[in-house]
């Protein structure tokens, strides 16, 4: 007898072992045609698998987001097996999942072409029409090794080589087709119905830029047609909305040869700098942190006793200098310990909090380099909190209250947290990673929070909260963290003297708000399809003249909104008005204003708000309110 226990609670019993399939068939037909896969006693297999003891189960279809990813999975495969029936002389090497779909990397002796993607794609709708079965075996490792060497296989013979004799290996089958893979995958190729080939691009086998470059396809797969729709709709409003053409066109920074990575800021661009950092200082001031700033280069062996060396090491750029090894940091940790040691701290002291626009430097490879979002070289509205373990409750629950402020005032509404847990490579025992870990959960609860779990994503120092917002058009951005620290300060010496007069290792909390501030304001510049609020706009309102006439009332408007403390510019070249307005508007400066004679004789003002909207002659003064409106609400221009 076996025992079933559904999603729901209820349970069914059954006579003898029986697949996640005939589960699914027993509780309906309807949902026994959707079964995509199952879940196990939580773990994700085929609708093939055999449950032979009392288990949980549920099943899995296009509704839920494994099915999803079932489904990219399998349609990873699908185009595989289409390319080997197009082009049986390339070789496949691995095909993941990733965000909104999948890739496939390929050897083969020319450079597929767009043609060759039409072609690919239309085979893969042919197999799918086929609704061949999939099927999923087991075997030897040598007998894996063999079977991909006699299909001249090489790079997936390669692969396997690397797991461990001892250990089996499955690979699942769909019509003249075979793949390693541990699954699991859908029934069959029918299921198989929304895909869509996007680009293809080079690829170094397993990542290392000494090996041969492979060629790299790159498809999604979704189960509904009109998910895919959304999906390049959402591509297309990227594309438009694209930082690094945005850039350009407002003139905000650039990027060049001499220094890749590293952003050359225009004065445009700085402005809005200037606004997002003064906003975070004001928000380190208003949740009690003190500004520090600790050196950009330390020497090496402090570094080693942090732990970064040894797990952070290729991701620093390292110098020299009288025989002492140096590296520029890549995070303000360290520093902010060395600046909490410089005296001797009580209890009562803590928490103590730190705060630095610390700026940092990490050695990313050229290929990930991706304008603002991914640099060598950025700034960090970095904080940390020194305390003790029953501070640590209250202190992330405090910061969970100011990261959703911010976040508001910024635009973003949609906020989404996930827990990132141990990784592989760490420092510091199982036991203070439980601590560190459950200190984070408990802190979540208190707040009232959701949240989703990441294995394996955490700091090699200590697991952390990550805060995720959504921008205007759906995507997801990972900004601010909070991280629980039991390690670094006891490797670097920090001490404070307890109620009991001996002396105690803090805890450190690493914390950053907004994170990146070059990555921030990317994602700021995305959202807002470069149409700043008026907050951050670098010029909120620019002031024109309609004829030589009123030249100088219009820099006496422009010198009136400066003393207000506006970002406020003039336009008296001899151009047509009309010139001058599709100039600015193309700009996307919140306000343009146009002034005349009329408007000179009435100590007025005309105004347009961006977009188009008129919104008539008024006094300055009325102006001037409507911006400072702007300005507090941190909203703007709104149509009236």
């Amino acid at each position: 007898m076996v025992v079933v226990t559904l999603p729901d609670g209820s349970k069914r019993e059954y006579p003898a072992p029986l697949t996640v399939f005939e589960v699914a068939q027993s509780i309906g037909a309807g949902l026994a045609k959707a079964a995509l896969a199952g879940k196990v006693n939580g773990k994700l297999v085929d609708t093939s698998h055999l449950i032979n003891s009392d288990s949980n189960i549920a099943i899995v279809t296009d509704k839920d987001p494994e099915g999803l990813e079932v489904i990219r999975h399998s349609s990873a495969h699908l185009m595989a097996y289409a390319v080997k029936e197009l082009y049986p002389e390339a070789q496949v090497t691995i095909g993941p999942v990733i965000e909104s779909g999948f890739y496939y990397d390929f050897a083969y002796s020319r450079p597929f072409t767009p043609e060759d993607l039409v072609a690919i794609e239309k085979r893969m709708a042919e197999l799918a029409k086929k609704d061949e079965k999939i099927e999923r075996r087991v075997v030897s490792r040598d007998e894996a090794v063999k079977y991909f060497k006699g299909l001249g296989e090489n790079y997936k013979a390669e692969l396997i080589e690397a797991i461990p004799q001892s250990e089996d290996v499955s690979l699942y089958s769909e019509g003249g087709f075979t793949d390693l893979c541990r699954g699991p995958h859908v029934p069959s190729t029918g299921k198989l119905k929304v895909f869509k080939l996007i680009k293809v691009a080079g690829a170094y086998w397993r990542g290392d830029s000494k090996n041969e470059m492979l060629q790299r396809i790159y498809a999604t797969a979704w189960a509904k047609k009109e998910d895919q729709d959304a999906y390049f709709h959402m591509l297309e409003e990227a594309e438009k909305r694209d930082h690094r053409k945005l850039g350009k066109q407002l003139d905000l920074f650039h990027f060049q040869e001499e220094a890749p990575g590293l952003i050359f800021w225009h004065p445009k661009g700085w402005t809005i700098w200037q606004q997002v950092e003064q906003y975070m200082r004001r928000v380190y001031q208003e949740n009690g942190y003190q500004e520090v700033k600790a050196p950009q280069i330390l020497d090496r062996g402090l570094w080693e006793k942090s732990g970064h060396w040894e797990n952070y090491k290729d991701n620093m750029f390292t110098t020299e200098s009288e025989n002492r090894a140096y590296a520029l940091k890549p995070m303000n940790c360290p520093g902010h310990v060395q600046i909490y040691n410089a005296g001797l701290h009580s209890y009562r002291e803590l928490p103590l909090r730190y705060g630095e626009f610390g700026q940092c430097h990490r050695n990313e490879s050229s290929g990930a380099l991706h304008g603002l979002m991914r640099v060598r070289g950025f700034t960090q509205d970095d904080g940390h909190i020194f305390c003790t373990e029953d501070q640590i409750q209250s202190e992330v629950a405090d910061f969970d209250k100011a990261v959703r402020a911010v976040y508001q005032d910024f635009g973003f509404t949609e906020v989404a947290v996930k827990l990132a847990l141990r990784p592989a490579k760490r420092v510091g025992d199982d036991a203070i990673w439980d601590k560190a870990e459950d200190a984070l959960r408990n802190a979540l609860k208190s707040s009232g929070q959701e949240w989703e779990e990441l294995p394996g994503e955490g700091a090699f120092y200590g697991p952390k909260i990550e805060y995720h917002l959504k921008d205007s058009i759906g995507r997801s951005w990972q900004c601010g963290t909070m991280q629980v620290d039991f390690s670094m300060p006891q490797r670097l010496g920090a001490e404070y003297v307890s109620a009991d007069n001996d002396r105690q290792v803090p805890v450190m909390l690493h914390r950053a708000i907004v994170g990146s501030l070059e990555r921030f304001i990317g994602i700021l510049i995305e959202n807002h399809a470069g149409a700043m609020p008026t907050w951050l706009a670098p010029t909120q309102c620019i002031v024109m003249n309609i004829s030589g006439n009123s030249a100088e009332y219009a820099e006496k408007v422009q010198q009136i909104l400066k003393k207000q403390g506006f970002r406020a510019e003039v336009d008296l070249r001899n151009e047509k008005i009309t010139f001058k307005i599709r100039e600015h508007a193309m700009q996307k400066v919140p306000y343009l204003i146009v002034v005349g004679d009329k408007e000179a004789e009435a100590n007025a003002v005309a105004v347009r708000a961006r977009g188009g909207v008129d919104l008539g002659v008024m006094p300055i003064e009325d102006f001037i309110a409507r911006l400072q409106q702007d300005v507090s609400q941190k909203v703007g221009p709104q149509p009236v």
